[in-house]
C-alpha cells in the first residue's frame, strides 16, 4: 500500500468534523495528522483527540509549518479562506478548500496565483459533483447515451431557512446556496455559462427581506454549448431536502431523483404514501463527502489534476455575481459583465 498522505483539518465547525471523521474513519489512503481552531473548545479537543490527532491547537499555522503534513483541508470562516490557502500554498502543502475561496473575485485570483505559484494542488469543496445519482448522469452524458445536451434542470430545496444573521453576511442565495447548482449546471452541461437571467422573491422568511436577500429564487442560464438551463432554489421546502437533476438531449434524457431513507410505499385505501427525502445534505450528502476526500487524495499522490478547480470556483462565483446583478437590474446579464 502506498504511504498514507498526512493531513491537517483547520477549522473544528460542522463540515471541518465530518471531513476529519471521514479521514480517520474512512479513508485508509489518508493520515489525519492534525486539526487546527481558533477557537477550539475543551470538547473539541477532546473530540480530537479521540481521533488521534498529534497537533490540536488554536493556531493554524502550526499546521502549516509542521514538515510532516503535506495537506490541509480548509473548513474555516469564508472571510479566511483565501488568506488560509495563500498560506498553504507559501508552505508548500496542498489543499481543499471548502467553497467559497472567498466573497470577491478579486482574492479568489490572489490565492489562484498563489497556489499556481506554489506549484500546489487546489480542490473546491463542491461536493455534489461525487454525489452517486448526478455522477451517474455526467457518466450517461459522457457516454453518448442523452446525445447533445439541450436542457439542464436543477431543484434544490433546503428543509429550513438559515437564520437571517447568517443570511446577512454569507452572500446571499446566489453565493451561499445557488452556487451549488452553477457548479453542477456547468458539470452537466459540460460547458460554460455564458448568461444569466434571475428571478427572486421574499415568501418564506420576512426577515430574510431585511436582511437584505430572497429565500425563493429561480435563474435561466445560457451554456457556451448552446444548452440552456434553469436552476430553482426555496430555503424552505416542507417536505425535506429537495435534490433532483435532469439532462435532456437529443438521444434522451438522464433524471435524478430524490434518496429515501427506504423505497417503501404502502397502499392502502386512504392512498399511497412514502417518505419523505432525506432530510438535510449532511445525511444526504453522506458519501459524496468522502468520496470527494478520496478524489483530492488521489490527485495529490498521483499529480493529477484535481476534480474540482480552482478555477471552477471562480467560474460558479461568476455565475452567482451575475445572478445577483441581474436580480437587481431586472434583466439577463452575461458572465463577461462580471469578469474582473
Amino acid at each position: 500500500m502506498a504511504e498514507q498522505l498526512r493531513i491537517g483539518v483547520i477549522g473544528a465547525g460542522r463540515i471541518g468534523k465530518i471531513h476529519a471523521e471521514n479521514i480517520a474513519r474512512f479513508i485508509p489512503q489518508a493520515r489525519l495528522e492534525g486539526i487546527a481552531d481558533i477557537k477550539l473548545s475543551a470538547e473539541q479537543e477532546a473530540w480530537a483527540k479521540a481521533l488521534g490527532a498529534r497537533i490540536i491547537s488554536k493556531d493554524p499555522g502550526d499546521m502549516l509549518k509542521d514538515p510532516e503534513i503535506q495537506g490541509v483541508i480548509i473548513c474555516s470562516s469564508t472571510d479566511t479562506h483565501a488568506d488560509l490557502t495563500i498560506a498553504a500554498a507559501q508552505a508548500g502543502k496542498h489543499i481543499f478548500c471548502e467553497k467559497p475561496v472567498d466573497l470577491t473575485p478579486a482574492k479568489v485570483q490572489g490565492a489562484l496565483e498563489a497556489v499556481k505559484k506554489a506549484g500546489v494542488k487546489l480542490q473546491i469543496g463542491f461536493n455534489r459533483r461525487f454525489d452517486h445519482n448526478f455522477a451517474r448522469i455526467r457518466e450517461h452524458t459522457l457516454a453518448g447515451g442523452i446525445g447533445q445536451v439541450h436542457l439542464v434542470k436543477i431543484t434544490s430545496r433546503d428543509p429550513a431557512p438559515p437564520p437571517p444573521a447568517y443570511v446577512a453576511v454569507s452572500g446571499g442565495i446566489f453565493l451561499d446556496m445557488m452556487i451549488h447548482d452553477f457548479d453542477m449546471a456547468r458539470f452537466q452541461a459540460g460547458s460554460e455559462i455564458t448568461e444569466v437571467y434571475a428571478a427572486g422573491a421574499v415568501l418564506v422568511d420576512p426577515e430574510i427581506g431585511k436582511a437584505g436577500d430572497v429565500d425563493t429564487a429561480l435563474v435561466t442560464l445560457k451554456f457556451a454549448n448552446g444548452a440552456i438551463g434553469v436552476i430553482d432554489n426555496s430555503r424552505k421546502a416542507v417536505y425535506g431536502y429537495d435534490q433532483r437533476v435532469e439532462v435532456f438531449g437529443s438521444k434522451g434524457a438522464a433524471v435524478a431523483e430524490n434518496d429515501l431513507p427506504n423505497t417503501v410505499k404502502l397502499y392502502s385505501e386512504a392512498g399511497v404514501t412514502g417518505e419523505k427525502p432525506l432530510y438535510f445534505f449532511l445525511e444526504r450528502y453522506k458519501q459524496a463527502f468522502i468520496d470527494e476526500m478520496i478524489s483530492f487524495i488521489a490527485a495529490v499522490r498521483d499529480n493529477k489534476p484535481a476534480a474540482v478547480t480552482g478555477e471552477d470556483g471562480l467560474e460558479d462565483m461568476y455565475a452567482a455575481l451575475a445572478a445577483g446583478k441581474s436580480l437587481k437590474e431586472k434583466r439577463p446579464v452575461a458572465i463577461s459583465e462580471v469578469r474582473n
